[in-house]
């Protein structure tokens, strides 16, 4: 993939390290309040309010929680897609069904990443969606996002332009992870808005 220079690479893994090293040191009861609060903000948003298929991910360690918001989406009769990792680091899909339809995968010597288990639906499944909950570490007032650095979704967002999807982008952080300025590569897309636990802010 492109870059922009190679400054900007260890600006990335510095404030990635530094917003991870954050989360860490958020209780259990944090984690639980802030996905509570996301699922609220986002369920208000007339995107979500109207979607009839969302893309999202099941959050993992001190990640802003999302499994209140699956649920949500879930009751209101949504349909909700969640990631399964490839050996290549690209996204195949699967359908959501409640925490009892998720399996629990480890993928070399990284974190444990819950996935659906039952019907793969190929990667271009998430082209279906009206609406894709992206995961990040941080995003600035462009709409850039910071994400893991795995580069997974750089290729959901490369999919989704190339079928001419247009779906809602929200990536979901805590509120100190909307920053100043996230160093950018050509390569990168902003999403349409950030939704954390004290409200939502759009970039276009």
């Amino acid at each position: 993939m492109p870059h922009t220079g190679p400054a900007d690479e260890p600006d990335k893994r510095t404030l990635r390290r530094e917003n991870l090293a954050a989360r860490n040191r958020l209780t259990a009861d944090d984690v639980r309040e802030s996905g509570e609060a996301l699922a609220a903000r986002a369920l208000g948003m007339p995107e979500v309010a109207r979607a009839r298929a969302v893309a999202a991910y099941v959050s993992v360690g001190a990640e802003p929680g999302t499994l209140a918001l699956l649920d949500a989406l879930r009751a209101r009769g949504v349909r909700v897609l969640l990631p399964a990792l490839l050996a290549d680091n690209d996204l195949d899909w699967g359908e959501y069904a409640g925490t009892g339809s998720l399996a629990r995968v480890r993928h070399g010597g990284r974190m444990d990443l819950f996935e659906p288990a039952g019907t793969r639906l190929g990667p271009d499944a998430v082209t279906e969606a009206d609406v894709v909950l992206l995961p990040g570490v941080a995003v600035d007032g462009r709409g850039l996002r910071l994400g893991r650095g795995g580069g997974s979704y750089d290729r959901v967002l490369a999919r989704l332009e190339r079928s001419g999807a247009r779906p809602a982008l929200l990536v979901l952080l805590y509120d100190r992870e909307v920053v100043a300025r996230v160093p950018a590569e050509p390569h990168d897309r902003p999403v349409d808005a950030v939704v954390t636990p004290s409200g939502v802010r759009r970039f276009r």
